[in-house]
């Protein structure tokens, strides 16, 4: 597991957790996010079961496990969500924001600890160790109840799978070249993204925020121009493929 830093302000900072190794051969590069203020902590997507124990192991390096109290869902993908049985055993006091779309499914997990706390499609906003988090929705890109996360303090932008990249080399954790990053984006997001027009709702409302990174679930991040850049791809792309 590598730990990144991409934030470090007075409050609170943020860690990009990559697995890489044999997982990222088998299962496909996965980052997982955490935000760690003085008093609480957050882990974002907290991955598949394989992903457990180096997850675990590199969150001790940086906080107490009764400090980890809040866990972020953006959607129900087993990648991102598998392990939710795993830290309901490992956490007793915490809570788990999820879409309440998924509150059936992520019923079948049979938590005990974490108490779940539904997103409604609106979204909201998380409070963390004093710090404000914006939950913004995402719906359709791809999941029917998706959202992501902005910090404003931060300007980072967890955008789940919206920028993710499959199959592309980890030889840096920032896009460098747009261009010769398209080919590991496009068929992902014409494939899985289904809505033109929910497409067009999420551009019209990230362009008004101050993003420095936007951060996917898979990939390489993309910092400064480089989140113009993809929003300007993304703007023109036509998904939905599958039902062409």
């Amino acid at each position: 597991m590598k730990l990144a830093e991409l934030f470090k302000g007075k409050t609170h900072s943020w860690m990009m957790l990559e697995c890489n190794g044999s997982t990222q051969n088998t299962q496909g590069s996965i980052n997982q996010y955490f935000i760690h203020t003085e008093y609480e902590s957050m882990l974002m997507d907290p991955g598949g079961i394989e992903l457990f124990s180096p997850m675990l192991a590199a969150v001790l390096q940086h906080t107490e496990l009764d400090k980890l109290t809040t866990l972020f869902a953006s959607h129900q993908d087993p990648d991102l969500i598998a392990t939710l049985s795993l830290w309901d055993k490992a956490i007793s006091n915490a809570t788990l924001y999820a879409p309440s779309l998924w509150e059936r499914f992520i019923g079948h997990f049979d938590l005990d600890n974490l108490h779940f706390e539904g997103i409604s499609d609106e979204g909201g906003e998380i409070q963390l160790g004093g710090i404000r988090l914006r939950l913004l929705p995402a719906h359709y890109l791809h999941s029917a109840g998706n959202f992501q996360l902005f910090d404003p303090t931060a300007k980072i932008l967890m955008s789940a799978n919206v920028g993710s990249a499959i199959n592309a080399p980890n030889d840096n954790k920032f896009v460098e070249d747009f261009s010769q990053h398209v080919k590991h984006i496009e068929q992902f997001h014409k494939r899985w993204m289904p809505s033109n027009q929910a497409k067009a709702n999420w551009i019209a409302r990230v362009r008004e925020l101050d993003i420095q990174v936007l951060a996917p679930n898979h990939g390489k991040l993309y910092k400064g121009e480089k989140v113009q850049e993809f929003l300007e791809w993304f703007d023109k792309l036509d998904v939905g493929s599958a039902a062409k």
